[in-house]
This record gives structure tokens, sequence and C-alpha cells, in this order.
């Protein structure tokens, strides 16, 4: 079971992750959605395509587009579609 974890609080969990290029993307339903807050940051991925952002807010504090994802990926990435990646101090334990 792959967990991430911020500010001491468990946001997701799931026994299939997908790995890409070190990161674990999480099925959209093994996400505590009650932590995850829409952004208006995107960026974009030569091979992936446009990724969207989530703030988190847990236990009162604020985690700044922590959270990624690709609604539309490209054909090379569809794979993660409907998947949500993590950084900026969540911990991915294994």
């Amino acid at each position: 079971m792959v967990k991430a974890i911020w500010n001491d609080t468990v946001i997701a969990e799931s026994d299939n992750t997908i790995v890409v290029e070190g990161n674990h993307y999480f099925p959209r339903e093994s996400v505590e959605s009650q932590y995850f807050m829409d952004s208006k940051m995107y960026s974009v991925c030569p091979w992936k395509g446009e990724a969207s952002y989530h703030r988190l807010e847990v236990n009162g504090r604020q985690n700044v587009d922590a959270a990624w994802f690709y609604a539309e990926p490209k054909q090379r990435a569809l794979a993660i579609k409907d998947h949500i990646a993590f950084w900026r101090g969540v911990t991915i334990v294994e």
C-alpha cells in the first residue's frame, strides 16, 4: 500500500499507483477529496500534456499547488488519466 502524507495526515492511499518519472500517480478515487481545493495553476509537459493543480488544506494548513493531474493527457500518457501526483513536502511512503 502506497500512501501520500502531508501535515501528519494520509491524503491518498492505494495499491494501484502508477510511477512515471519517479512520481507515484494515485487513482483519483483513492484520494481524500475533502483536503483538495482547485487551483488556477497549470503547467505543460511535452509528452504528457497540460497539468492542472490542487491546493491542499489539512488541519488548518495550506500547501499551494502540491498536487497535480492531467485531465486530458496526451496519447503516450493515457495511463495516468484520472490520477493525481504530489510534491512540495508531501511524503510518499511505499
